[in-house]
């Protein structure tokens, strides 16, 4: 990518790009070692893991020879299939103390673009809690399918507004209010502010 020696906010976005990139091509390559190591221990075929997950078989297959990297969607799908916690497709368990430099964090997207989750500690930090922040644009909608049963979110309204949907029931928060709700259950975010909001998000596994 050419960027003029004078620019130097075309050479802050050639580099943001670039990271971008690196980190994309790091996440496939853990995703795809993690999503095989799982499903081989498991006893599980790609065809038997796109039946529990509903993610196609072909998708799968591009997915562990990282010929494409997985939606935000996606990959709560196959952790469904697979019965394991989120993290455990995307992180490398570490033992001892373990700490995640913001820089280093790999931001999963929506298929939109218009979600992104940031883990905020490290992968394996524990066995039945993550923990990420969400930012969602203006006027945008998520939907997620249900996750493993017994699986809790508690959300935080850091900045902006939310608009959740639980099983047909509506809820709106502002900045400063929190919600929890049973994530096993289909559920939606919308963002119905003028600009981007910005919300802690935990999930709780059943133990």
């Amino acid at each position: 990518m050419a960027v003029r020696k004078g620019n130097p906010g075309a050479r802050a976005r050639a580099a943001e790009a670039l990271g971008d990139d690196i980190g994309a091509a790091e996440l496939g390559r853990r995703v795809a070692e993690n999503l095989r190591q799982r499903r081989k221990a498991r006893g599980m075929s790609l065809d038997d893991l796109a039946q529990s997950s509903g993610v196609s078989r072909a998708a799968l297959s591009q997915i562990e020879t990282q010929k494409s990297n997985p939606t935000l969607g996606i990959l709560w799908k196959i952790a469904v299939g697979l019965g394991v916690p989120f993290a455990d497709l995307i992180g490398e368990a570490k033992g001892g103390v373990s700490i995640l430099r913001r820089g280093d964090a790999q931001i999963l997207r929506s298929l939109d673009g218009k979600l992104e989750s940031r883990p905020l500690a490290p992968a394996g930090a524990s066995p039945v809690v993550e923990l990420y922040e969400l930012r969602m644009a203006a006027r945008s909608t998520h939907v997620s399918e249900a996750h493993a049963p017994g699986t809790h979110e508690l959300v935080v309204v850091l900045t902006g507004s939310l608009r959740l949907r639980v099983e047909g029931e509506v809820y709106d928060l502002v900045a400063g209010d929190s919600i929890s709700f049973p994530a096993d259950v289909g559920h939606a975010y919308e963002n119905p502010g003028g600009s981007e909001a910005r919300y802690h998000n935990v999930i709780v596994y059943e133990r």
